[in-house]
């Protein structure tokens, strides 16, 4: 069997083939990221549409295709001409976030976090959605005429390209709209949003016969690129974990059943056909490589391959910390007010002890991430990690280290793609298992107080973030 993985991430489309002779990149295309305004955050849904056609053209001797898609980013656009009317509002959208503090201080957060396991956040699509149709004035007009389409980015794309709309019930669990419980939409939380609810997509299977593409090609997969990825890392049984270090950093653990705890995503990690969900627990960081890559354009170093080691000994150490805050804080404290910042500056603080107080400041904040989930989902064995940053050898070792954990660096960096065309293989009723390689990392012993300092400097940002937004 060979599959076509089509991963339409944040920055790029990415199609893959995965043969019994591995995964191999066939074409890619970056897109263009629109900042319409201090934090704004679009893309074109039309360049999206473009560069996902001449993927599936890339390779058209497949037997099916899978699609991973950005999880929560959303638009509107016309059930008769499959034409957009927004933009795609991208998940690092904030313009919603006045919408969630009103929300919060109405008491709404109960029902979300009770229905859909998610805090008020506009990270989510709910609050975006509900923005579109009080915004847009060709989206009522659409509404009244029962031709609006309301939906994440896959929705879009399938209705588009393969006549079926409909998403499944991992995107639809980024949402904030639906009932988790029992994998429906929910009529009392798409009222508190002002989602009209029959404008959403169908809820379907992650794999299965999900509709064809105008080249005869099935799809027999679609998900969101992170669950895509803990698939394709391995995950089968409950506590088996992951990160991926992208944009942001994205830690989930595959759980037995529905879990929550406070600060950490409940959330759906596939659902075949015709068989019960599987669960996990999703964390996220809204800036990893994301601040890594800011410390460049700053001038704080030039190539990746200056900050591959450091002579000196980590700058926490040194009373430095940097707080990657800087699109707010995720989990487990879900605050957009934070804002990024080095903490313990001094007159004798070079470029190189600031870009190290980054990737330090990333490993922390992913120790967070996973210190909310350990009681609940923790297990012994290693932590699989993949991504940009899981190149970064001190980085690597220095994540090791804070996390306590041994961590396994994948061999394989298409994973998000692997665990895409893994559940299309089975969609299509066949399967290509790929047994996880990596270098594992054992952790070393690292003061107490180093994780103290860290969190001081988060909770100041937190501080300054709150008197800035009363001010």
């Amino acid at each position: 069997m060979r599959v076509l993985a089509i991963d339409q991430g944040t920055t790029s489309t990415r199609a893959l083939i995965l043969d019994e002779a591995g995964i191999r990149l066939v074409h890619s295309f970056e897109h263009q990221q629109i900042y319409p305004a201090p934090g704004l955050v679009e893309h074109d849904p039309e360049e999206l549409i473009t560069n996902l056609v001449a993927c599936l053209g890339a390779a058209p001797e497949v037997d099916c295709v899978g699609l991973a898609n950005q999880g929560e980013s959303c638009l509107a656009w016309d059930a008769d001409t499959k034409t957009a009317i927004s933009p795609v509002i991208v998940w690092q959208d904030a313009r919603t976030a006045n919408v969630c503090d009103r929300l919060k201080s109405e008491g709404a957060e109960t029902l979300t976090l009770e229905r859909a396991g998610l805090p008020l956040d506009p990270y989510f699509s709910a609050t975006k959605l509900g923005w579109i149709v009080e915004n847009i004035p060709q989206a009522r007009t659409l509404l009244a005429q029962n031709r609006l389409r309301l939906g994440t980015t896959d929705a879009f794309f399938r209705d588009r390209l393969t006549g079926e709309f409909a998403t499944d019930p991992t995107t639809a669990s980024r949402t904030s709209l639906l009932n988790l419980a029992i994998l429906e939409w929910d009529p009392e939380l798409c009222a508190m949003f002002g989602v009209p609810i029959e404008a959403l997509p169908p809820i379907r299977s992650t794999t299965g016969a999900l509709g064809s593409f105008s080249n005869g090609l099935p799809l027999t997969a679609s998900i969101v690129d992170q669950q895509a990825a803990l698939y394709g890392h391995g995950a089968r049984n409950a506590g088996d974990a992951k990160i991926t270090f992208g944009t942001g950093a994205f830690a989930l653990t595959l759980t037995d059943r529905l879990l929550r705890t406070p600060g950490v995503l409940p959330t759906i990690a596939w659902v075949e056909a015709g068989k019960p969900p599987v669960y996990a627990l999703d964390g996220g960081v809204y800036a990893a490589s994301s601040a890594v890559n800011f410390a460049r354009q700053i001038g704080l170093f030039s190539g990746f391959d200056e900050i591959n080691r450091f002579d000196a000994e980590p700058a926490i150490a040194r009373g430095l910390a940097f707080v990657p805050a800087l699109a707010g804080l995720a989990c487990p404290h879900w605050d957009r007010n934070a804002r990024g910042a080095w903490m313990g500056l001094s007159l004798d603080t070079s470029k190189t002890d600031m870009v190290q107080a980054v990737l330090e400041g990333v490993a922390f904040r992913v120790a967070e991430v996973k210190a909310s989930m350990a009681n609940i989902a923790g297990k012994a064995g290693p932590i699989s990690i993949d991504g940009g940053m899981s190149q970064n050898p001190w980085f690597c070792q220095f994540l090791a280290d804070v996390l306590g954990s041994p961590v396994l660096i994948s061999h394989e960096p298409e994973l998000t793609a692997l665990g895409c065309a893994q559940l299309a293989a089975r969609g299509a009723g066949d399967e290509i298992e790929c047994k996880p390689t990596g270098r594992l990392l054992q952790p070393r012993d690292i003061p107490a107080h180093w994780a103290e300092t860290f969190r001081s400097a988060r909770e100041s940002v937190q501080q300054f973030g709150a008197a800035v937004a009363s001010s």
